[in-house]
């Protein structure tokens, strides 16, 4: 604020996908807390957003055997064998737990999870993207573009990364990531705090992911049991002639809105950038998403 004053006073968003569902709302709970007024925080918006353990579980499980990715015998193992909500307290799973996951693992190797409708990389090899990518087509490879270039030496010198020069290379996950201890287990609690101090919250989340799928959002949100002030319905990603499905919403009192992405996985704007820009716009200005009432006659 000291450095920049023309932003002082200036409305403040916050926004991210998958473990953002945890960070986000823990940082603009700090800035509530610590640097209110400073920062004018009005709102965030999370997608498909990793926000309570034991919901987010359950939900994946359900989004697997709901889309035929797992079968009868494996969803009836893990519905059995697997109590989420003592995982989600820090109790550990079961041994017969863990073979029924093992089994649901199996069935979906071949699937990219995070866009369970994707085609899958056709060669991991590969290490440049198209000369003409276009935005409207996600290509399922740019996980390796990426690792080859964050592993080229001259792009490490240049981020100052690696200095120690490491004898492996670098990755996007690791099994560090199953040994760290420290996540909360829910933000529910802080996401409870943000809405009674006018903060807006939108939940969003594209419908053909399978990591942290609408399932689990709409578990994850029901733990809150708000009222509901605007009932479930359609929106669109225009509003020019009868427009185009751009997913569903539901808005509840104290603020909060969850709104599903049609067609698209884990990572929303990859996957659907137009109706990502819908969202993104819609959140920012107070808007009510487009509905088919608003629509346009040709």
């Amino acid at each position: 604020m000291e450095r920049f004053p023309e932003y002082k006073g200036r409305e403040f968003y916050i926004t991210g996908e998958s473990y953002a569902g945890h960070y986000v709302p823990q940082l603009a709970h700090a800035i509530l807390r610590h640097a209110s007024p400073a920062i004018n925080l009005k709102g965030i918006m999370i997608g498909n957003a990793v926000i309570n353990d034991w919901t987010d579980s359950k939900g994946m499980y359900d989004f697997f055997w709901t889309h035929a990715l797992i079968s009868d015998e494996t969803a009836a193992g893990i519905n059995k064998n697997c109590n989420f909500t003592a995982a989600g307290a820090g109790a550990a799973p079961s041994a017969l737990c863990y073979d029924a996951s093992d089994e649901a693992s199996e069935s979906l190797r071949d699937i990219d999870i995070y866009n369970i409708y994707a085609p899958n990389c056709q060669s991991e090899k590969l290490v440049t993207p198209p000369i003409a990518p276009s935005i409207d087509n996600f290509d399922p490879c740019t996980d390796y573009y990426v690792e080859a270039y964050l592993n080229r030496p001259d792009v490490q010198k240049a981020m100052h990364a690696n200095v120690t020069r490491l004898d492996h290379p670098w990755s996007a996950c690791s099994d560090v990531l199953t040994r760290w201890v420290d996540s909360a287990k829910t933000v529910l609690p802080i996401i409870r705090e943000l809405m009674k101090n006018n903060i807006r919250v939108w939940v969003y989340s594209g419908d053909t992911d399978g990591r942290v799928p609408v399932t689990s959002s709409r578990l994850s949100v029901n733990q809150l049991q708000l009222p509901v002030a605007a009932k479930w319905r359609p929106w669109f990603s225009s509003t020019k002639g009868a427009g185009e499905v751009g997913g569903y919403i539901v808005q509840y009192k104290g603020d909060l809105s969850l709104v599903t992405v049609r067609g698209a996985g884990h990572e929303v704007p990859s996957y659907q950038p137009r109706q990502a820009l819908v969202l993104v716009q819609n959140f920012l200005t107070g808007k009510a998403l487009p509905d088919c009432k608003e629509c346009e006659q040709d």
